[in-house]
């Protein structure tokens, strides 16, 4: 009952200088919303970085086979690689086969979500009639979608059964249909299409549009010169490049509730060292971005805490400006203070009701600069073409620290104002 007496005389002497009362704030308004403004800016910049490289495949591993007794370096991205200038050609049996791949999803199924191989065939064109269209073919398995990011827009992708049956299947880009069949991206599938490659002709069969994504690269190619994306079926790619059975990289898909990426890319390694263990040239390395990315949300961490910290120093000139009023209120409410220790008030009490008072002014002030530096960090994050992520650690700490400078700074006026003589206190003029 007490305390909450105490909050309402703390309130109501806000209420009776107002003006006063807002200036004192003011320090802490501005030293709270500073840091509240650029840990705003700081988590929607790394929610930013972190959902780019989502769609980059953060939680893909890149797995291949590298040359052993290569002295690998570590860099600070989490990213390795080899040192050694020796060179020898990979064989047939250095190749990552199909069973391994295999063995390696049913050993790890909760782990894994999909393994993406892929294999380039190489630059052409795909023609119907007298027109054509620029294309990279690349050969892929089923698994090979779960790895990119691709927006289906009419038809299907690559299933396993055109890969049992090295089927003459091809998805194409929706600005091959614009070209080949006047962007009728549905009249497209089942169509024919010659696929020229390296001077050869073979006929394929629609199956699948997709929506063309341009990337940030700058490309001096025309609209009807763009060179787009098209694929086959892995084995039928195969066919074509007369290549080897097997693959020298293939992409590991993690499953979204994988506790750390990184870690099962060490097991991933494992696994393969045994198949590996007789191998004097080769040995199995499997890469992954997440250390990346945990290097450059912790770079922008300490950045914004570091800049947080230099502008949390107005927070000390915010708590001297709530100490020096709450000194100057003691001095105009001392006959009061005499009043009440003579009708026998505590000295505790009297130093709670300046300790409330001083709590409550910098508690106002720092809701105040919480919301104030929230929308200014909106504001920021929204012109830097980010969406806005409220930092709820930052708002908990600020309100926390808020109250903690009204105790520390509210103290020693309390403790005066508890520690005056009641008779001079009513003596005072």
């Amino acid at each position: 009952m007490l305390m909450l007496e105490n909050i309402k005389l703390a309130f109501g002497a806000l209420r009776s200088n107002k003006m006063r009362s807002l200036l004192t704030m003011l320090g802490i308004i501005i030293g709270i919303g500073s840091v509240i403004a650029i840990m705003t800016v700081s988590s929607s910049l790394t929610a930013s970085i972190s959902d780019s490289f989502q769609e980059m495949g953060a939680n893909n591993i890149t797995v291949g086979i590298r040359q052993t007794g290569e002295e690998e370096e570590v860099r600070s991205n989490g990213m390795r690689f080899g040192t050694s200038g020796r060179e020898v050609s990979a064989g047939e049996e250095d190749l990552i086969t199909d069973e391994m791949i295999g063995k390696l999803q049913a050993s790890y199924p909760e782990e894994i979500e999909a393994a993406a191989v892929s294999e380039t065939v190489g630059n052409g064109t795909a023609q119907s009639g007298n027109v054509s269209s620029n294309i990279s073919l690349m050969g892929v398995n089923e698994d090979y979608f779960a790895s990119t990011q691709i927006t289906l827009l009419a038809g299907r992708t690559v299933k396993q059964a055109d890969l049992e049956g090295s089927r003459r299947v091809i998805m194409v880009s929706d600005k091959v249909a614009a070209a080949l069949f006047d962007g009728d991206n549905k009249a497209a599938l089942g169509q024919a299409a010659n696929i020229n490659i390296n001077n050869i002709a073979y006929k394929y069969y629609i199956v699948g549009v997709y929506k063309y994504e341009e990337n940030s690269n700058f490309s001096s190619s025309s609209e009807k010169d763009i060179t787009t994306t098209a694929y086959i079926p892995l084995t039928a790619g195969k066919e074509m490049l007369h290549s080897e059975e097997g693959c020298s990289q293939f992409t590991v898909v993690t499953a979204a509730g994988i506790n750390s990426v990184s870690d099962f890319a060490e097991q991933v390694e494992a696994f393969f060292a045994p198949y590996y263990a007789a191998n004097e040239d080769y040995e199995v390395a499997a890469v992954t971005m997440e250390s990346m990315t945990e290097s450059m949300n912790e770079m922008i961490q300490t950045a914004a805490a570091a800049i947080a910290l230099i502008a949390g120093i107005s927070l000390l000139v915010g708590g001297i400006g709530v100490m020096n009023i709450m000194l100057v209120s003691i001095t105009e409410r001392t006959r009061e203070i005499g009043t009440r220790k003579a009708l026998g008030a505590k000295n505790s009490s009297i130093r709670l009701q300046f300790i409330m008072e001083s709590v409550v002014l910098c508690m106002v002030g720092g809701c105040l600069g919480i919301l104030a530096g929230f929308l200014l960090g909106a504001a920021a994050a929204y012109i830097l073409g980010y969406s806005a992520t409220a930092p709820a650690g930052a708002i908990l700490l600020a309100a926390g620290f808020s109250m903690a400078v009204g105790v520390f700074f509210g103290y020693y006026p309390a403790n005066k104002a508890a520690k005056l003589d009641p008779i001079e206190a009513l003596r005072y003029e």
